[in-house]
């Protein structure tokens, strides 16, 4: 039998009030009102790089359809409706058994089936050079094979939605070729590559830079580099980590010029030691991580950064800080933009999933206070 029920707030996008009439977990109607209030409502957040959060790994080896239902209402209670579990590089078994279990989840749990319409393999064919390798194990880094990926999609039902590899690879043309050909993306990142090896990257079909300006060498050519490459050439968009650790200020607005609001989006990168109390912690990926009180997640004694401490709803106040981006403008980067790559989610339309969410901001702090979260017209969380 068909319900509906209606949802209201104010549109970050007009300052007005807006309805949302919801019908079958879709939405049904759209309606301006006169309403006062000041909760927004929006789409909720898509994020596709997510290893872990509060504790809960993707990446230990250890990995149980338990722990993946527990992470998914976590990322719910942050106003994330979509997300891309991220698996790192690691051994062939331990990869295809983490795709066993995210697969599992979303068989057993309706709520982890909605949530989750893919994973991101972010490795194993990466850059082996310190630096460009970030935190991920040089022992599994490994080139690129059509049979490793046919196994990922045979574990895991076709669960693979994006790969992160590094272009420079000899088979790394071919292999973009064959499985952009299934509907699967393609993204570059960790890696070493020449100019000449991005843009061969991006004509066999590679369309997404995985958080640029990170996860490749402290020192590198001023001109031309592969960073430059990869803000030059229109057919990537690219990922980038809003939290105040991964870029600069300077960096992160002038890369936003450089693609534009339409070629760029917000990924969290978000790792289990996320959301943790300061302090240092041994960790199957990175050994000893410390994680510091504003948020930044590094490998203990090295420069280098070992993913994020921050979920994707606090990286959008961030945004708007360091890019001088409009609420409406910050928004679409970590909604309607990831969600492009992800079946169209992260919008409000006629007949898109009821996927919702409502908030507040701190007038002194800035701070997103989330009040509630829809999946499909459901509440799945509520302040």
């Amino acid at each position: 039998m068909s319900t509906e029920k209606t949802i209201a707030g104010r549109d970050p996008v007009t300052g007005g009030g807006i309805a949302i009439t919801m019908r079958d977990g879709r939405i049904a109607a759209i309606a301006e009102t006169d309403s006062q209030d000041e909760t927004y409502l929006t789409p909720g957040l898509v994020d596709l790089q997510v290893n872990g959060y509060a504790g809960l790994d993707l990446n230990d080896g250890a990995l149980t359809p338990k722990r993946v239902s527990e992470l998914t209402r976590i990322m719910a209670g942050l106003g994330v409706t979509t997300y891309l579990p991220t698996l790192v590089t690691g051994s062939r078994e331990r990869l295809l058994d983490a795709l066993d279990a995210i697969a599992t989840a979303r068989h057993e749990d309706p709520l982890c089936a909605r949530m989750i319409p893919g994973v991101h393999m972010e490795g194993p064919s990466i850059a082996p050079e310190d630096g460009p390798r970030g935190a991920h194990p040089a022992e599994h880094v490994r080139p690129p094979s059509l049979d490793e990926f046919n196994a990922w999609q045979k574990a895991s039902g076709g669960l693979v939605r994006l790969v992160t590899l590094a272009p420079e690879y000899e088979e790394a043309p071919a292999y973009i070729r064959a499985v952009t050909a299934q509907g699967v993306h393609v993204a570059i990142g960790h890696s070493s590559a020449t100019p000449e090896q991005v843009h061969a990257a991006a004509e066999a079909g590679a369309r997404l830079s995985t958080h640029l300006g990170n996860g490749a060498a402290a020192l590198m050519p001023r001109h031309p580099n592969l960073i430059w490459a990869q803000l030059a050439d229109d057919r990537l968009t690219a990922t980038l980590i809003a939290d105040g650790h991964h870029l600069p200020d300077d960096t992160f607005k002038t890369m936003l010029r450089a693609k534009g609001l339409e070629r760029a989006l917000l990924v969290s990168d978000s790792v289990a030691l996320a959301g943790m109390e300061p302090g240092v912690y041994r960790q199957p990926i990175g050994g000893d991580v410390e994680v510091r009180a504003d948020g930044r997640v590094g490998i203990a004694g090295t420069p280098y950064l070992a993913g994020a401490g921050l979920p994707l709803i606090e990286n959008i106040r961030i945004a708007m800080r360091m890019a001088g981006l409009s609420l409406a403008q910050a928004l679409r980067l970590a909604t309607a933009n990831p969600g492009a790559f992800v079946e169209g989610r992260g919008v409000m339309k006629l007949d898109a999933p009821a996927d919702l969410i409502r908030f507040t901001i701190d007038g002194k702090t800035g701070s997103f206070e989330l009040k509630t979260t829809l999946v499909h017209g459901e509440g799945v969380f509520s302040a």
